[in-house]
């Protein structure tokens, strides 16, 4: 029976990138690209709204003219990564062909690519609150000082945003278990539904506010991104810096990161059309980033040891 590779491509690519929506820690920030224009390449166009504040009503004259400006800014995608895997003839005939590869390339999302773009999107909203002085550095979280230093930086945000804005806080488990330890049972964590790509999951909430619960190899102030080919970099990935710094947490509005990610194209290859070996050949590539206004970054903070 002759496979339907289009089909099969397409399939792949509809579950991956919804594995991708789903299984990020980061998935959420897909979310806020609905006002955002794409419209293929390496260009995203973000858009802002300008406009006056009050002025005095005339009661001769009526209204103070105003205006209203619409401006896009143009950002660019930087992290154009891929792989391409080949799974031998002998080991792989038609009638299994969809379980193994389809095996392979789920665990190869989870175990690679969402670590890669959690890690990457967190030290990047790290280095632009770095860039702002929205950072506070060298603070090792402590039950005896965790609850004041948390108190702090959100007392930071919301002077600027307000009370209500829904902030999001972004820490590993290994913090939060401290910040419960401090609370010693206080009813200021609480458990709640978060909305993360289709799907409801249960999180921590402080004050009810989200907590994000991130693998601390994931969150890291930077990240070395091997290219795959050069020596010492063949494993690819993304390695921690030799100079990184444990992220503690990171608080912002829920609306602030702006993260696209596209599955560009699955390629699939008979072990009669490759050329290299007597092999099913499987081509992976994701292009993505993240994008936060600036006016946006006066409502976040970051906490690093």
């Amino acid at each position: 029976m002759a496979i339907n590779k289009i089909e099969y491509s397409k399939k792949y690519q509809a579950g991956l990138d919804k594995l991708m929506l789903v299984g990020a820690t980061s998935g959420w920030m897909e979310e806020n690209v609905k006002d955002i224009i794409y419209n293929g390449g390496d260009e995203v166009k973000i858009p802002s709204i300008i406009m006056q504040g009050l002025a005095n009503y005339d009661r001769d004259n009526g209204f103070v003219r105003g205006s209203v400006t619409l401006k896009y800014q143009t950002m660019k995608m930087t992290q154009d990564r891929g792989r391409t895997f080949s799974l031998d003839a002998m080991d792989v005939n038609e009638s299994n062909f969809i379980a193994t590869s389809g095996n392979v390339m789920g665990e190869f999302q989870r175990v690679q690519v969402i670590p890669e773009i959690d890690s990457y999107r967190y030290s990047k909203i790290y280095s632009l609150l770095k860039a702002k002085n929205r950072v506070t550095e060298t603070y090792t979280p402590d039950e005896s000082t965790i609850l004041k230093k948390l108190q702090d930086d959100i007392a930071k945000i919301e002077d600027v945003v307000g009370a209500n804005a829904q902030l999001v806080i972004v820490m590993t488990s290994i913090t939060r278990t401290i910040l419960s330890d401090a609370l010693k049972g206080a009813r200021r964590l609480d458990v709640a539904d978060f909305k993360q790509g289709e799907v409801f999951i249960k999180v921590k909430t402080f004050d009810e506010k989200p907590i994000i619960t991130v693998p601390s190899a994931r969150l890291k102030t930077l990240y070395k991104i091997n290219d795959g080919k050069t020596s010492g970099q063949e494993e690819g990935g993304l390695v921690a810096d030799t100079t990184a710094k444990d992220i503690n947490w990171i608080i912002m509005p829920k609306t602030a990161p702006i993260a696209v990610s596209k599955q560009d194209k699955i390629r699939i290859f008979t072990p009669d059309e490759n050329q290299d070996a007597d092999a099913w050949k499987l081509d992976y590539r994701r292009y993505h980033d993240l994008w936060i206004p600036d006016n946006k970054l006066t409502a976040m903070w970051a906490n690093t040891k």
